[in-house]
């Protein structure tokens, strides 16, 4: 599977919002910005901006058409569009990170849209989601693994994109994304149960931008009515439970990691060792980035992008860059067997 969604998605509407959060935001709400004594009045928003309301953040971007933002108590905020291109918008914090997260409310999509905690961040640069719902399409891409986490399991999935805007202009970033299983509206997101999931399948974060509690809207109508608030560990809302990508064959033989180190490089080609630490048998499984394919490998069995091999062990790989001169180093995924 590549590592790009299987339907058109909001890639001019994603570089505006950018633009916005990068730049007006920053002026508009340090970390940490209390809730006025005096709550703020209601506040409908219907053109692109970005802003700060009773101590939460909240970004609103559209292409064209009729969508209608209205911002209430403390996390709450309502949406309702109709036949809309592209739209995004929510409440939340700037910066974000490590969180627990809680939200209630409505979601009545009208066509492909997403419910999702979706964020930015630097150092790598870095877009991120974290999908509780969504209408007609469920997003996909490179599979990673899963992670269980606040009663639900997760399946977590790597895209990327090449030379497209971001909150640092024109760049080429990854995309992290975990997808629920099953589709609610209401609930704790314990952010770092993701975070860390996806470092375990080689996806690392840096600073953190933006994140918010946001519906989108592609190519569809609906309505959504969504209050967020931060929440505490404990308590008996958060249930985590954390999971590295489970064992390809389905056998056991212990825990097993591969830790990824780009070699030599040249031109059009760079080399990976593999150093794979295993107390039995296992299989690696490389992907590699956006354009990239496998030249040559040595070290291990290979079959397509797995490798199997016993105990502890290396093996390399000669990854071609591809037409985008991509020399991202590729994750590998240790799994018994």
């Amino acid at each position: 599977m590549t590592a790009t969604l299987t339907v058109p998605r909001t890639r001019t509407r994603r570089s505006l919002r950018a633009v916005l959060a990068g730049t007006a935001a920053t002026a508009l709400m340090a970390a940490g910005l209390a809730v006025s004594a005096t709550p703020a009045a209601a506040q409908t928003i219907t053109n692109n901006d970005v802003g700060t309301h009773n101590g939460f953040y909240w970004t609103y971007w559209k292409d064209r058409g009729n969508v209608t933002m209205t911002l209430g108590s403390a996390g709450n905020y309502s949406t309702s569009w109709n036949s809309i291109n592209n739209w995004v918008g929510g409440k939340g914090w700037k910066p974000g990170g490590r969180k627990v997260v809680s939200y209630s409310g409505t979601f009545n999509p009208g066509g492909n849209s997403y419910l999702t905690l979706y964020g930015w961040t630097r150092g790598p640069l870095v877009e991120y989601y974290i999908v509780e719902n969504w209408g007609t399409y469920r997003p996909t891409g490179t599979h990673m693994g899963t992670v269980t986490s606040d009663g639900g399991t997760y399946d977590i999935y790597r895209t990327q994109r090449v030379n497209q805007p971001s909150i640092d202009g024109t760049q080429t970033f990854y995309q992290y994304w975990s997808v629920r299983q099953q589709k609610r509206t209401g609930g704790t997101i314990t952010t770092g149960n993701h975070f860390d999931a996806w470092a375990r399948a080689g996806m690392n974060l840096g600073s953190h931008d933006y994140m918010v509690m946001a519906t989108e809207g592609y190519q569809s109508s609906g309505s959504s009515n969504i209050t967020v608030w931060e929440g505490t560990s404990g308590g008996g809302n958060p249930s985590p439970n954390p999971t590295t990508p489970p064992p390809s064959n389905g056998g056991g033989g212990g825990s097993c990691t591969a830790t990824a180190t780009k070699t030599q490089e040249w031109g059009d080609r760079f080399n990976v060792t593999y150093n794979v630490s295993a107390p039995g048998n296992w299989s690696v499984t490389v992907y590699p980035n956006t354009g990239q394919s496998i030249q040559n490998a040595w070290g291990a069995s290979r079959n397509g992008n797995t490798f199997t091999g016993s105990g502890n062990a290396s093996f390399g790989v000669t990854y071609y860059k591809g037409s985008q001169n991509i020399n991202w180093t590729p994750t590998g995924i240790c799994s018994p067997r």
